[in-house]
């Protein structure tokens, strides 16, 4: 009788193990799942974060060129306009040496 009483007791422990472990299972299965689920969002959202940023990057790239072109635009500009004083010097300086040589001439 002891023994049928032990082997029940045990028997009674393996399936109350049993129960708790298919439960624990159920748990990290919904679990796992959940992690899935969070997993393939995040992949989604790497990937559009990647697409804009590329966009962002080609951008970026298109931008930096239009401001170089414009900076050396703007430098040419300045030395032409430097140029275009010291032209404008030279002239005053002609200018003033033929005034006075007419100045001369006129006493």
């Amino acid at each position: 009788m002891n023994s049928l009483i032990e082997k029940e007791k045990k028997l009674n422990s393996a399936l109350t193990k049993l129960k708790n472990l298919n439960l624990k299972s159920l748990d990290i299965k919904n679990n796992i799942d959940d992690l899935s689920s969070q997993k393939n969002q995040l992949e989604i959202e790497k990937q559009e974060l990647e697409k804009k940023y590329k966009i962002l990057a080609e951008d970026y790239d298109i931008l930096s060129k239009k401001l170089d072109d414009f900076q050396a635009q703007e430098k040419i500009e300045k030395k032409k306009h430097s140029e275009f004083s010291e032209k404008i010097d030279e002239l005053n300086q002609e200018t003033d040496i033929l005034l006075d040589e007419i100045d001369k001439w006129q006493t």
